[in-house]
């Protein structure tokens, strides 16, 4: 069973516990979860509607969970930012997030496992398609998950990507807002339709090559194939994109160069870029 321990600070008098849980970060379904395994004020149980001031020890008692099928693979991995409650690991390029069914390559999450062990939960906060490179946020535990993906419902996770499209954009900035949607059942293909999920992203052409360009791309959403999608919908697909593109092509270039987000123990904006 894991165990999550605090020292209470920050409160003026006294409030109940219940609104104290709140200021952690904490999501209603670990919540849920800590009601049912216990919790714990100075080693007694207690309820959310306890009482309770500085200086008291909170103890949460959660379910073990662990990261059932993903195997540890010893492959070298890059952290360009960690501490006790979360990591940021560059991904290479022609390496899925997360194990799946018919997939032989080598996974970022079996990397993680091999770096701290077969009890380590993967928790990976943002996502990279197989085939795009840079960073990732992975949490460590699962208070830090929790407080991390209501960051990112929240929009409070920055996102830039840098890519490689075909021709020159024009204008050389701009936002496309335009909803997404799976193209039919069972397709991993996305389209660009008015019944889709509402995407927003903003591009920026930072140099031309030849007949294509570089641009620096920055998500306001987080749909699938995203930047794919709607760089193709404005007649500018990325380079080597076979899905969204001239078929032929077999590879493109999208990176993560930058996240930035609140950290969920101090609250500082943590900024990580890729030079």
């Amino acid at each position: 069973m894991d165990k999550l321990e605090y020292t209470i600070e920050g409160v003026v008098g006294e409030i109940l516990l219940r609104e104290y849980l709140k200021t952690l970060g904490l999501s209603v379904t670990l919540i849920k979860k800590a009601k049912r395994r216990g919790i714990f004020i100075d080693g007694e149980p207690a309820t959310v509607r306890r009482l309770i001031k500085n200086g008291m020890r909170l103890t949460l008692m959660l379910p073990e969970e662990r990261s059932e099928g993903i195997r540890a693979i010893d492959i070298p991995l890059e952290a360009y930012f960690e501490d006790g409650e979360l990591a940021v690991f560059y991904k290479p390029t022609n390496m899925p997030t997360h194990p799946s069914r018919g997939n032989s390559l080598p996974t970022l999450a079996e990397a993680v496992m091999a770096r701290y062990g077969e009890n380590f939960v993967f928790r990976a906060i943002t996502r990279l398609d197989r085939d795009t490179s840079g960073l990732v946020l992975v949490a460590k535990n699962p208070v830090s998950a929790a407080w991390l993906s209501e960051s990112m419902k929240r929009g409070e996770i920055f996102k830039r990507y840098e890519a490689t499209v075909c021709g020159v954009p024009s204008p050389s900035h701009g936002v496309i807002d335009k909803p997404i949607r799976r193209e039919c059942e069972g397709s991993i293909k996305r389209i660009s339709a008015p019944d889709g999920k509402r995407a927003i992203t903003e591009y920026t052409v930072k140099a031309v090559i030849g007949e294509n360009a570089v641009c620096d791309i920055v998500l306001h959403t987080g749909r699938t194939h995203q930047i794919r999608v709607h760089m193709a919908s404005i007649g500018h697909p990325l380079v080597g994109d076979f899905l969204y593109g001239e078929r032929g092509e077999s590879s493109y270039y999208l990176e993560c160069k930058e996240l930035r987000f609140p950290h969920p123990k101090s609250g500082e904006i943590i900024t990580v870029k890729i030079d």
